[in-house]
Parts: C-alpha cells; structure tokens; sequence
C-alpha cells in the first residue's frame, strides 16, 4: 500500500449510552487500531454536546498514550481560537516528554461547538486582537523556540523541552488552509468529510503541493466498510449533514437539524439551514480502497484518516478493522469479530 491510515474518533455518545462508555470505546478502538496496523489515532475537540464525549483532546491524548504502545496519538484537532498558543504548545512539549516520536499536534480553525460555548471558552480570557494566521505563527514559533531578538516574549520557552519534536498538521477545508499550512512548513489535512466538493479538495492539494517542500497532504474522509456493497450503501444512505449560512456569510457545517437550528439562534443574526447527503464513502473493503487509490494518484495524498459516522458501535469497529493495513489485500466476506 503505497498511503498510509489513521483513525479520528470522536468519541460518540449512542443513543442509550453515556460519556463515560464513549471514552471506554475510544480507548479500546486505539488498542484495536495499533493491533490492526494504523499509523496514527486522533481524536478531537468538541464543546457542550450530548452526542460527543471528546472535548479536552491533549487530557484524553494522555491516557491514549499511556494505554497504546507505538502507534502515533494526536489532536484532531485542537481549537486555536479559543487557547492561548504557548498554554498548547507547553501541553503538547509534556506530552511528547512523555512518549518521544508518538505524538501529533493538529490544528483546528472551527470552534468545535456552538456560539455560546465559545462564549463560555473565552470569557474571562484577555482576548487580543490577532487572527487565526498570527495565532499559528506564533505557536510554530514557540514550538521551535525561535522568537527573534527583540520580540516581547523572545526569552520565554514552552517547557519542557522533549527529546522529539511533535509532528504538526493543520486541519483545514479550502486552498487557503492549504497555502498557510504550507508557508508555516506543516503538514496539511484536507477534511472531506466537511467539504466533500472534489473542485475544492483539487485546488488545495495542488496548492499544497506547489507551496510545500516536504510536507505531507492527508485526506480525512467519511468512510463506512462492510462484507457487502449492498450492506454498506443501506446502512449509510440516511446520514445527513446540515449546514448554517449566516448573513454575514460565515458558514458552519452540523450533523443534526436540532444543532444546525440552535447554532443559528445563538449567532445572534439571520440564518438559513440547508440540508446535505452525507458525504460518507460506503462500500466493500475493495471499492473504498479503489476510491482511495484514484485519490492518492489525483492529488498525491500521502495519508487517509478515517472518520466513521455509524451510529452502531459494532459494525463501526468491524468497518475500521475490515479497512486496516491488516486486513487490506484480503477480501473478507464473512463477519470479522472485533472483540
């Protein structure tokens, strides 16, 4: 296999279940996910949500790396907007302290939640004014302790020092994403599962690609495997995503028409929901990597990370597994026990 895999899970509640089963599955897919060859697991930041049980990822990171034993552990991302950049980069220098060579740092723009829990993340914080681009420029420089003479903080270091730096990869879904990921000299991960528009993704690899001298380009998409076409295409045809346009043109992507609603109601301005097919990729084993191979050979990605949204903890894991470098030149068409 020419790409690698990873995993982002983002630690869902099933309707019936509770956080705290949530966080058990998450640690024990990470166990599955090393045994079954994946490079890379990454979970991600999400705020004052039912259905959701991850919303601290460097606090679940930890306990992720102390239950694993090789396989790489990241963000997926961390919330930018919301954190002061030297507070992430002191958290994610002691984590890597803790296991050299195993820890990703990846970046998110979105706010992970609605306008009233980004709120309630940044009241009390003295907020200064610079954008999201100044805010990552100045963690890649407190990451490689290299602020220049004469800037304010230039003696502060983010400590403690590790002995292997973190790998570092900016999630994003546009051409822009892209470009700033590549003049900071970071990874770049294009999140399909967000924009799935083909004309979208192309731009940004190209960018990406003519901007970077080294980096990798990694697709996270929406996929859903099963024994059979038939099985997989029935089991995903309901989702749907939700998307809100603000008047002032900003616009946010959900999973629930409920969620869509409240966000648009707590942004405080007019709104518009649309509703979408959801852009999960479903299908045997063979016809998922038949798609990944046509990507990797379009746009030269270097890595997929899988984002399972089947609310079925069973035939969830059994998707992942039937997926993994493990089971990749093997056409499996009996069920595969996961547990």
């Amino acid at each position: 296999m020419a790409y690698k895999l990873g995993i982002l899970d983002q630690s869902p509640i099933f309707p019936g279940s509770t956080a705290t089963h949530a966080l058990k599955q998450t640690i024990h897919l990470a166990q599955k996910a090393e045994a079954w060859g994946y490079k890379r697991f990454w979970v991600s930041e999400h705020h004052d949500t039912d259905q959701l049980a991850g919303s601290s990822p460097e606090i679940l990171m930890s306990h992720l790396l102390a239950k694993t034993n090789s396989i790489r552990v990241g963000s997926g991302g961390v919330m930018l907007q919301h954190y002061s950049p030297y507070k992430i980069v002191e958290n994610f220098h002691l984590l890597s302290s803790l296991a050299p060579g195993r820890v990703d740092l990846g970046i998110g723009k979105a706010p992970g939640g609605l306008p009233l829990s980004t709120k309630a993340l940044q009241i009390g914080n003295v907020q200064s004014e610079i954008t999201f681009e100044d805010r990552i420029i100045l963690l890649n420089k407190f990451l490689d302790n290299s602020l220049e003479d004469g800037h304010p903080l230039a003696n502060v270091q983010a400590t403690p020092i590790p002995p292997e730096k973190t790998e570092n990869y900016l999630l994003g879904a546009s051409p822009a994403s892209a470009k700033l990921a590549a003049d900071i000299g970071w990874n770049f991960v294009y999140a399909h599962f967000i924009n799935s528009d083909l004309g979208v993704l192309e731009e940004a690899a190209q960018v990406y690609h003519a901007e970077s001298e080294s980096g990798r380009f990694i697709v996270a998409a929406a996929v859903f495997a099963a024994p059979t076409q038939q099985e997989a295409e029935q089991t995903a045809k309901d989702r749907k995503i939700y998307k809100v346009h603000l008047e002032s043109g900003r616009s946010v992507t959900v999973v629930s028409e409920e969620s869509a609603k409240t966000f648009g109601e707590q942004a405080g301005e007019p709104y518009r929901v649309t509703e979408h097919a959801s852009n999960i990729i479903a299908g045997t084993p063979s016809f998922i990597q038949g798609k990944l191979k046509e990507w990797h050979q379009a746009y030269e990605v270097d890595e997929f990370i899988f984002h399972t949204p089947i609310e079925d903890e069973e035939v969830r894991f059994r998707s992942f597994q039937l997926l993994s470098p493990e089971y990749s030149n093997v056409e499996r068409k009996e069920t595969v026990n996961v547990q």
